[in-house]
């Protein structure tokens, strides 16, 4: 055979098959979105512990149903409407029929204020962070339209608004992935548009930083924790699994909001069990957070300890569903007995019983 047309004939065919993948490539680019990347979650500190949080207001009408705590701050409990609030007798939380949990107000007694303010500041912090991330794996990915598209875990990053039609969008990926959207203007879901899941892709694992609005649709259904400069307007008969973190107001039309199961706590996984987590930040000053998961509803100690045993403060002693919690421990609030040096932490739920160290520099 002559070399020459030996040579030729196989790299012709060798180029052809090198043009042939690198056109699949780009087809299979166009369908399926890949990133190499799960960012670390964002961490929500005691802000977590509310599945509506608003720092003017909170306001609803027709007949909605949030199951998970709601609370303001530095807005009072006249600033929460339409839940028809019925003050606990300990005047530190109130009830209502449309929430299965409890109402907090700045103007609540004892606790409630410093429980409040740190909320909110942890959500400031939360979403500061969020829009912090840098080296975005995708960026204007779709020009910010969404409608019919699958988005794998990832940060993802848009300088204009983001919107999904009716037709909405899917998250694919696994129970442990992360996805954290950063948007600088607004976020629309049509009417009737949805956020559908898949490949065990959970809510409590997809954050999206708003900038701008919140704006879900009428009769939408919207997935994750949702970090808002401004304003979240769900209308009439919109559903969200996941949590509306404002830092203005929430307004709400007959929507059902439930508090998602929790499979993360920083960067932590967490079982789905009775499990006591380490402090965060430790060592710290002046306040941290202990977070706990339990399995099953009863009643609930947490309690800080010297190392000679001796009790210092109680931060927990009541009955709690089941879920995932967040306490913040200020050592400023338990007198001159908290100084520099290392503490216990222990928390008992029927037979559970788990025994942390933390650590406080003054």
């Amino acid at each position: 055979m002559n070399i020459y047309k030996f040579f030729s004939k196989n790299v012709l065919f060798g180029s052809l098959s090198i043009f042939i993948a690198i056109m699949m490539m780009g087809f299979l680019s166009t369908n399926v979105l890949k990133s190499q990347n799960s960012p670390q979650p964002v961490n929500l500190g005691t802000s977590g512990n509310f599945v509506v949080l608003a720092k003017t207001g909170i306001s609803t009408t027709g007949t909605t149903s949030i199951t998970g705590d709601i609370g303001v701050s530095p807005s009072a409990a006249t600033a929460i409407t339409g839940f028809g609030l019925i003050l606990d007798p300990s005047n530190t939380f109130s009830t209502s029929s449309l929430v299965n949990g409890q109402i907090y107000a700045a103007d609540y007694s004892t606790p409630a204020p410093i429980k409040m303010t740190t909320a909110i500041a942890d959500m400031e912090t939360a979403y500061t962070d969020a829009a912090g991330r840098t080296t975005p794996d995708f960026v204007e990915l779709y020009n910010g339209i969404l409608t019919g598209r699958t988005l794998a875990p990832g940060l993802y990053k848009w300088s204009s608004g983001v919107v999904a039609a009716s037709g909405g969008f899917t998250i694919a990926g696994s129970a442990t992935d992360i996805w954290i959207f950063q948007i600088e203007q607004n976020l629309e879901l049509g009417n009737g548009a949805t956020v559908t899941l898949s490949g065990g892709a959970q809510p409590s694992n997809i954050f999206w930083q708003v900038a701008g609005q919140a704006i879900l649709g009428s009769t939408a259904g919207m997935k994750g924790i949702i970090l808002c400069k401004t304003q979240i307007v769900m209308n009439t008969g919109a559903e969200l699994k996941g949590k509306a973190l404002a830092q203005t107001a929430v307004t709400l039309d007959a929507n059902a909001i439930t508090n998602p199961v929790l499979t993360h706590i920083g960067g932590e996984v967490i079982p789905q069990k009775f499990a006591l987590f380490q402090n965060f930040p430790n060592p710290f000053n002046p306040s941290t957070v202990i977070s706990y998961s339990i399995e099953k509803a009863g009643q609930v100690s947490l309690k800080i300890y010297n190392m000679l045993g001796k009790e210092l403060a109680t931060l927990v002693n009541s009955r709690q569903e089941v879920g995932v919690y967040n306490v913040t421990l200020n050592a400023n609030t338990i007198s001159n007995r908290f100084l520099s040096g290392v503490y216990f932490y222990r928390l008992e739920s029927g037979t559970f019983v788990a025994t942390k160290k933390l650590i406080y520099l003054k």
